[in-house]
């Protein structure tokens, strides 16, 4: 293997890392919003949002963790996300998923757009990557209609 196939696959695997520390970080922000908010509210937060977030951090994991076994590299465990404070209120909660969420999207664009994943020859990290970016996709227009009927 030669140094720049080395180099760049450690650089997907940082990048990677960054994206699912951003989604870990829209976890947790969720989950504290969840609890600020009645049963009805909770259950439309948990259906729209964080199922698909919790789904897209598996996900991003996963592919990770597969990714650095297949080339011997070192994988790091992700530890939770960490949240705003809860004083933030459930409506700053949910905008600081969605940024955070919307900060991983942009991060793994970024990584596709530089043909990084192509150059490395990684067919199931391109599958891996366009799957988390499709959970994350709809996270923002999903958001917007939780927060529009919070508070009726």
């Amino acid at each position: 293997m030669s140094y720049s196939a080395s180099g760049g696959r450690r650089q997907l695997l940082d990048t990677l890392a960054e994206a699912t520390d951003r989604i870990g970080d829209a976890l947790a922000a969720l989950g504290v919003a969840y609890e600020q908010l009645d049963e009805h509210h909770g259950d439309e937060l948990e259906a729209a949002l964080f199922r698909p977030v919790q789904a897209a951090y598996g996900r991003a994991q996963r592919t990770y963790a597969d990714f650095a076994a297949r080339y011997g590299l070192p994988a790091r465990a992700f530890e939770p996300g960490s949240a705003g404070p809860a004083s933030a209120g459930a409506w700053s909660l949910i905008e600081d998923a969605v940024d955070a969420a919307g900060d991983a999207d942009e991060t793994i664009a970024t990584l596709q757009d530089s043909l990084l994943p192509i150059e490395v020859g990684d067919p199931e990290v391109r599958a891996g990557l366009s799957a988390v970016r499709e959970l994350l996709g709809p996270v923002p227009a999903r958001a917007r209609e939780v927060v529009r009927t919070l508070g009726r």
